[in-house]
């Protein structure tokens, strides 16, 4: 399954050439895939429209296809994004593992590597670590060193994405303001885009459904619990700074007495996350012991254990009341429920969808949907993918393609 490419606007002046990236995207997303279609599309004549396609054929950004017969005259050829100009970096990063990926540019995944991490191990050990592993991962995925590249990298709590930096994250202790975009840079000599997980999660989600089921709210639950939205034309909203989506941190009613990670009392997050349903049954486990504890509880949610049930549907009523406010808010058309707590059990997904369409109102929720993500345990992936390539086809990347020039941040 192809993720769908964004089709570019018209905004701000940006630095670079915008009528070679208007046309890179145009034929990434598939919009326009011959030389009349991008004039029609773009306005410009056909001679400017065929030497800019030349220009990016020549440089190797796009192929053209065999020639296609159709009609009288000489038949067009169809142009594509090459899969061989560049790769996208995929570093997803949760609590308690890493996973790294190389794709290219067509979302075909060169190498794919997953390990047991524990994100409270700090900022400087897990960039350590991800500079070895892509090292390994380009080596074993044969890709040249001088080949543009992106790195993408998820990080599980809140993102200043102009500075890419993690900003108070609950979960991650010892990542406040720690500068994870120009580190990583500088290991791997190439540019770096930090965001929340979640919004790649929603990102990968909203441009694999049909765009008619858009906005989309996916919702996660994990050692903690966020959010992200995409908007109605495909865009992330992060908010003003980054927060937006932070939903793990609204009180939830008849949890005032129960510390959060935060700081703060009555978190929805402190009383439905995984973590704290695992403490449930398993009270006491440290930081280090509260990976293996909640691997323990969705084993027992898995085998029907009543309590591990009778848990997760409390979860699920607490996650639908702040799932209800949430909708009134934004009125999103999809909302989705990720996480291994959702993989293990139905019982939170249909616990969160008695209570959201008994709570709401009929206006906001008569053509909603409340599901399972599509993509599984792929979103943030998918996600992290669309985002480096759209970030390639930019105007400024675009011109250092065709410069021939190093990538940095």
């Amino acid at each position: 399954m192809v993720a769908r490419l964004g089709v570019p606007g018209t905004g701000a002046r940006q630095d670079g050439d915008p009528a070679l990236s208007r046309i890179a995207k145009l034929v990434a997303a598939g919009e326009a895939t011959h030389r009349l279609e991008l004039a029609q599309v773009t306005g410009l004549s056909r001679s400017s429209v065929h030497a800019h396609v030349r220009r990016l054929v020549d440089a190797g950004l796009l192929s053209a296809d065999e020639a296609v017969a159709g009609g009288r005259g000489r038949p067009a050829l169809r142009l594509s994004l090459s899969g061989a100009a560049g790769v996208v970096l995929i570093a997803d990063i949760a609590a308690f593992r890493v996973r790294c990926v190389v794709a290219d540019l067509t979302q075909r995944v060169l190498a794919d590597r997953s390990l047991a991490w524990q994100v409270a191990d700090g900022p400087e050990r897990t960039v350590a670590l991800l500079a070895e592993q892509f090292t390994e991962l380009l080596a074993e995925a044969g890709v040249p060193a001088g080949r543009p590249r992106v790195l993408v990298v998820g990080l599980p709590g809140p993102v200043d994405v102009a500075r890419g930096i993690p900003v108070r994250p609950p979960i991650m202790p010892g990542w406040d303001g720690f500068p994870v975009a120009d580190r990583l840079a500088a290991e791997l000599d190439c540019p770096v885009l930090v965001d929340n997980d979640v919004n790649l999660m929603a990102l990968g989600e909203a441009r694999t459904v049909p765009p008619e089921q858009l906005p989309v709210f996916f919702v996660t639950v994990g050692a903690g619990i966020g959010a992200g939205l995409v908007l109605a034309d495909g865009t992330l909203h992060r908010g003003a700074d980054g927060a937006a989506g932070d939903i793990g941190h609204i009180w939830s009613p008849g949890a005032e007495d129960v510390v959060c990670n935060c700081g703060k009392v009555g978190c929805v997050e402190a009383v439905a996350s995984t973590a704290a349903m695992a403490r449930r049954t398993a009270p006491g486990a440290d930081a280090e012991g509260e990976g293996a504890a909640m691997d323990a509880f969705l084993a027992r949610l898995r085998d029907g254990a009543p309590d591990a049930l009778q848990i997760v549907r409390a979860a699920g009523t607490a996650l639908g009341e702040v799932i209800a406010l949430c909708i009134h808010m934004l009125n999103p058309r999809r909302v989705v429920v990720g996480g291994d707590v959702v993989e293990a059990s139905d019982h939170l997904l249909s616990e969160v969808r008695g209570v959201v369409y008994r709570r709401a109102l009929p206006l906001a929720t008569r053509e909603l949907s409340i599901a399972h993500t599509v993509l599984g345990r792929d979103a943030s992936m998918v996600g992290a993918m669309v985002l480096g390539i759209e970030h390639l086809l930019s105007p400024t990347e675009v011109g250092r393609f065709l410069q021939g020039t190093r990538h940095d941040r």
